[in-house]
């Protein structure tokens, strides 16, 4: 019953975290709103909701700023780890579309094999070097469709998703001690706070003109679904993980690029062809294949 409580949060998790993609790429494309400025408000409110829910079980969300190495710390995640990461997926998204940006972010486990690699200055294990050579072939053909000649997105959209797999690499193994140390909620939460301030303040929120796009119900509709799915999403992505080993984890989170790419399908009449819904299968196999060797490893 555990186990099956755990599958059932993070497939909830995986959809709902899939949906955000075409809900920020339909917001981008059809208001006026620009990245910076939604970004801000999705962090922002976001983390506000997560700590505000912590103060409420009766966690001390404070305590953590009274030792300066975690307040570094946390400082340098929600700037690096969180908006990066955030800005390039939503950067990516308005480059090119929901699917290719929820796709992109698969490159990250190629960027942590190279990063623990050169720093234990010896090649990876052989499982890890297939998976990435299968996951960059799978990159390949959702790219190109297997034309040679051809490139499906925009070079600045590719240096996007790249920048998406790094920014999300440093957003996994960045916080690890932190998260070890503190309560996994109360990290992203000053996380989500941090990054969405610290974007306001260098865009100047306060001056933007975009505030009125909220007078319109949908817009305004819309917004609150995107804050409260992502919100939603997190916390029953990390819930699953106390019912379900972390392979498991990795194999269901595939529901994500999935549900992303029928809403798309369906709401924006994104198609893919044949070659490239291969290159998604063998990005998701190898993916997957990542995960099951390292843990057997």
């Amino acid at each position: 019953m555990q186990r099956l409580k755990g599958i059932l949060f993070i497939v909830s998790g995986a959809m709902l975290w899939g949906a955000t993609g075409p809900l920020m790429e339909w917001l981008l494309n059809h208001t006026s709103l620009t990245v910076s400025f939604m970004l801000t408000i999705r962090l922002s409110v976001a983390g506000m909701i997560l700590l505000t829910y912590l103060l409420l079980t009766g966690k001390n969300i404070f305590g953590i700023w009274q030792h300066k190495l975690w307040g570094r710390q946390l400082i340098v995640f929600g700037i690096v780890g969180m908006l990066g990461v955030q800005f390039a997926f939503v950067a990516a998204i308005h480059e090119s579309n929901a699917v290719l940006a929820t796709l992109l972010q698969f490159l990250a486990p190629i960027f942590v094999v190279a990063y623990v690699s050169l720093s234990l200055k010896k090649w990876p294990p052989k499982y890890q070097v297939i998976g990435i050579i299968g996951t960059l072939m799978g990159l390949f053909l959702l790219l190109t469709n297997a034309s040679f000649n051809s490139l499906l997105i925009s070079p600045k959209a590719l240096l996007w998703g790249v920048a998406v797999g790094l920014t999300f690499a440093f957003y996994t193994l960045y916080p690890a001690r932190l998260m070890r140390e503190w309560n996994v909620l109360l990290v992203v939460g000053w996380g989500m706070l941090i990054g969405g301030l610290t974007l306001g303040i260098v865009s100047r929120v306060w001056l933007s003109d975009q505030w009125t796009v909220f007078t319109n119900f949908k817009t305004l509709l819309l917004m609150f679904a995107l804050i409260f799915f992502g919100t939603v999403a997190f916390i029953l992505f990390l819930s699953s993980m106390k019912y379900i080993t972390a392979v498991e984890t990795s194999i269901l989170s595939s529901i994500e690029p999935l549900t992303a790419m029928i809403i798309s399908v369906i709401v924006f009449g994104t198609s893919l062809g044949f070659w490239q819904l291969i290159g998604v299968f063998v990005m998701l196999v190898c993916v997957t294949w990542l995960s099951i060797a390292g843990e057997k490893a």
